[in-house]
Formats: C-alpha cells, structure tokens, sequence
C-alpha cells in the first residue's frame, strides 16, 4: 500500500489551477487541529518539496505530505469531486473514524 495517494480527477484539477497561476503542479496536504471533527485538512499550492516530505505523483502532479501529518493520512487518497454541492477535493482516509459532513474535518 503506498503511504498516499491522488487520482487522475485530483491531478487534472491541480494541473488547471497551477496552469492558470503559473506555478508548479504540486498539492500540498495537511492537517490542523481543529475543524468541527476535531482534525481538519488543508489544502494548498506549493512551490517546491520539502525535504522529509511524502511524495505521491500522477500524470506529472505532485501530492506531498510533511511527516508530521503523515501519521494521520497514511493510506489517504485525495481525490477531485464536482456534484450538485459544488465541486472540492476530497480525502478518503482509512485511518478516520468519523468526519463531519463537509468533509473537510475528521477524528481518529
């Protein structure tokens, strides 16, 4: 099993957005505390890897992961969704025991 992961959907999305600002395609995932489930996810655009940082890669994108929220997110895919509720990326994470119904926010 590779520690995480990003579906075609999700690298697409990020190769769009890192097109239109001119920045390279890598995705970075984190997790704060907080959010409504008690650990939220934060998404972002970054600008290089990190050295200790978990690298996933799709059809040229990159989806880094620091150590430190590794623990939380190992096994994790991230994915893109677009339904009637909008459109967001979405993290599938084995290792949550319940999450909010925003998805944005989870406990273990």
């Amino acid at each position: 099993m590779t520690d995480v992961d990003i579906t075609a959907s999700a690298a697409a999305r990020v190769a769009a957005i890192a097109g239109k600002q001119g920045k390279p395609a890598i995705l970075r995932l984190a997790v704060d505390g907080g959010g409504c489930a008690g650990f939220q996810y934060k998404f972002e655009m970054a600008e290089h890897v990190d050295s200790g940082d978990t690298v996933a890669e799709r059809d040229g994108v990159r989806l880094v992961v620091d150590a430190v929220s590794l623990d939380l997110l190992r096994g994790s895919a991230v994915d893109y969704v677009e339904n009637m509720g909008g459109a967001a990326f979405r993290v599938t994470n084995p290792n949550a025991a319940s999450g909010c119904g925003c998805g944005t926010s989870f406990s273990i």
